[in-house]
């Protein structure tokens, strides 16, 4: 199952104090993550301008406030010391920590350091710490300049998991709810928006005012004293509830370990993942492990599971291993049972306060659908699949493990997306530190081949240091604003992580279908990173689109793993080079709707107890969250689950991450980009000169627009209709219901 994570925004109206002041750059990232991920917010580093005339550091906002604002900030922001004077960055307030050696730090940290490139390959773990705490209690007594690094995010999940509860330390957390709840920000936006020059802003202008008020209000700045007290009382609890159970999570999964010397028990793995078991003894301490001969070691990571889940003949060896993982964090000192009750409880008392009903109201705010749209189209999707999820339960017996090499898949996506959009993707190895020997760094052309955009990318698991499933975030931003010259805009930088099972001897990284179809995702994300032509930070690329379309480019790009032009020029045989037979490519197409329907009910349960967690559940009430999910799964599974099932103590997306009342988004986010690429099949995929045609329009309008303009206005403008989710149904096999509902808000 493909599942990824956008990453939250922290609060940004830091923004326009810092524009205010006239003196200041910032970024804040948002990300894609995993299953396995928790977690969603990114790590504030902050530079001296003074210091470092030289860095520009990641972009996300524009000079438009500094033109919105010149008359408040002539009359009422002259003297940065009078404004903080008057906000709660008073320099007089409790220090956020002990004084530290400010100039030693900026010295010998290199996260403080002037960069075009982060330094991947010398930030080490004791910087981080040091590097926040001083930064930040500098920023909150100048705050000349700012800045938020989407590279340091990135460091904490491929290299340090030791570093997870850095990113959420409470002086950070203290810091962006004042930020949030800043009366004189919140009125600068009402300012924006009541002024008479509010018709001459352009629409992306407007959707940043706009989405920064409700972000204020939903940040709690329209409450009183004693309520802002209790609202943030509860958010610094949720922080530390999420990061617990993120960690707990962590924990039961490393724990399990199934160590195997008898080759008969996991007959039926395939090479590359008995290799990778063998690797993963040898990094337990069974130094002569091999592949052939073993040892071999078992674990909950994903690649692992899954490994021996769709292949190992040995029933009591997947029963096992499916016990573990479905009842990973539920006992002991890692059960997350009450972290989940009391999360749920904060969350309906965060709802109250803000005058919604239920958590999933708030939720709802910032995103595309509301409640009963998003319960609407999930009833649909769900009635359409129940009877082929019946069948499947026939055909089960029938397998498919294809195999592609890691090269030439790359080489494959590269040549689509010159097909597609009209650029050019080469190696610039070296030009970049990396994390990791294993990373590569390239540079995305023009059709002029001027560089547009470069991106890391790191494809292998290293279960000891990196955490599971596939992302892509941001490292910097497009903004016009930073740029070096002053002119062109400061160029995007992204990076891809994946998981995927990594070379064996002399063999490349050979790649299931379903680790294929994971790449082209995440590629998808890069592609709306770097492709965009915002020069309005707050709305360029990935940031400022509502979370239930954020998924579209992504899931669009997996549909071109099927077309088969483009599957033929990845599928080769690694040592002879020959082509997928036909007969195989056939089977790859039944595949895709081999199971269909039990993929689908499984992604619609998901999506349905997270409603039903965050509208109707009552926290300490008659019902458990595990009756709530056994209810919903009456309905969402043909086979019951089992009785000690208790997958929720480790559904990290809603208890540590960002998708409570959210998870229907991918089901949301599918039906956009099935019907996406319907317009390449109505424009006709072997016509070359439409795919193109139709390419040039997807960049111009899903890719390079960004959050500057309202998701269904946009995905209209590409499509000329709304969307609906008839696409869908047809690429997986389930029309068999009428098909006429969209999916818009």
């Amino acid at each position: 199952m493909r599942q990824y994570m956008y990453f939250a925004i922290p609060s940004v109206r830091v923004l326009l104090i810092v524009n205010m002041l006239m003196a200041s750059r910032i970024s804040l990232s948002r990300s894609i993550h995993p299953l396995l991920k928790a977690n969603q917010r990114t790590l504030p580093l902050y530079l001296s301008k003074q210091q470092h005339h030289k860095s520009y550091p990641c972009p996300l906002w524009s000079s438009s406030f500094s033109l919105c604002l010149q008359t408040l900030h002539k009359s009422t922001i002259t003297n940065p010391t009078s404004f903080l004077s008057h906000s709660s960055f008073s320099c007089s307030s409790t220090p956020l920590s002990p004084s530290l050696p400010m100039e030693e730090s900026i010295e010998s940290n290199p996260l403080l350091q002037d960069f075009d490139f982060p330094p991947f390959d010398v930030v080490e773990a004791k910087h981080v710490r040091p590097g926040i705490r001083a930064l930040l209690k500098k920023l909150v007594c100048s705050l000349w300049t700012i800045l938020v690094s989407g590279f340091l995010f990135l460091f904490i999940f491929v290299v340090e998991d030791d570093l997870l509860e850095l990113e959420r330390t409470p002086e950070k957390v203290k810091f962006l709810l004042r930020l949030g709840q800043s009366k004189p920000l919140y009125n600068a936006f009402k300012a924006i928006q009541e002024s008479p020059d509010w018709n001459t802003l352009s629409d992306a202008r407007k959707r940043i005012v706009e989405s920064q008020i409700k972000e204020a209000i939903l940040n709690g700045v329209s409450l009183e004293d004693d309520k802002r007290d209790q609202f943030n009382k509860i958010e610094q609890e949720l922080e530390r509830l999420s990061q617990k159970f993120d960690e707990n999570v962590l924990d039961a999964t490393k724990k399990f370990e199934k160590l195997i010397t008898d080759k008969k028990e996991i007959d039926g793995l395939p090479a590359t993942a008995l290799g990778m078991a063998a690797q993963a003894a040898v990094s337990k301490g069974h130094e002569n492990a091999t592949a052939e001969n073993g040892p071999w070691v078992i674990t909950l990571d994903a690649p692992s599971f899954i490994a021996v889940m769709q292949h190992a003949r040995n029933r009591s060896l997947r029963e096992e291993v499916y016990r573990a993982y479905v009842t990973r964090a539920s006992s002991g000192d890692l059960d997350n049972t009450s972290i989940i009750d009391q999360t749920l409880k904060l969350r309906l008392e965060k709802a109250n306060l803000l005058n919604y009903k239920n958590y999933a109201e708030v939720s709802m705010a910032t995103k595309m659908a509301t409640v009963e749209k998003a319960k609407e189209l999930l009833e649909k999707l769900r009635s359409a699949s129940w009877n082929a999820a019946v069948q499947d339960m026939d055909d089960i017996k029938e397998e498919l493990r294809p195999f592609f090499s890691l090269p030439k898949v790359m080489d494959g996506l590269f040549e689509l997306a010159k097909t597609l959009f009209g650029i050019d993707i080469e190696q610039a190895d070296g030009l970049a530190p990396v994390w990791n020997n294993d990373v590569r760094f390239y540079c995305v052309k023009d059709s002029s081949g001027n560089p547009i955009a470069y991106f890391y990318f790191d494809p292998y698991t290293r279960s000891s240091e990196k955490r599971g499933g596939a992302w892509m975030d941001e490292v910097v931003g497009r903004s016009r604003v930073l740029s070096r010259d002053g002119s062109s805009a400061r160029l995007p930088v992204a990076h891809m992580v994946c998981n995927q099972t990594p070379p064996v001897g002399s063999k490349p990284s050979l790649m299931t279908f379903r680790e294929v179809e994971t790449v082209f995702h995440e590629f998808g994300h890069a592609l709306q990173h770097m492709l965009t032509k915002q020069d309005e930070g707050l709305v360029s690329g990935i940031r400022g689109i509502e979370w239930d379309a954020v998924e579209l480019p992504s899931q669009f790009m997996e549909n071109w793993c099927y077309h088969r032009d483009t599957l033929m020029s990845i599928a080769k045989h690694y040592e002879t080079g020959e082509s997928l037979p036909e007969e195989v490519y056939l089977k790859l197409l039944a595949a895709r709707t081999f199971r269909a329907g039990s993929l689908s009910l499984r992604q619609i349960r998901f999506a349905s107890v997270d409603l039903e967690l965050h509208t109707k559940y009552v926290p300490g009430g008659s019902e458990s969250i595990y009756d709530v999910d056994r209810r919903v799964s009456e309905k969402t599974q043909v086979i019951p689950p089992l009785p000690e099932d208790r997958f929720l103590c480790s559904f990290s997306h809603i208890f540590a991450g960002g998708y409570a009342a959210g998870y229907y988004s991918y089901k949301w986010a599918e039906v956009l980009s099935a019907d996406a690429f319907s317009a390449f099949e109505d424009a006709g995929l072997d016509d070359n000169n439409a795919v193109k045609e139709t390419g040039h329009r997807f960049r111009e309008t899903i890719l390079a627009l960004g959050g500057g303009k309202a998701p269904e206005e946009v995905f209209v403008e590409f499509r000329g209709r709304e969307p609906s989710p008839e696409a869908l149904l047809r690429h997986n096999g389930l029309l068999a219901i009428p098909a006429t509902a969209t999916a818009s808000a």
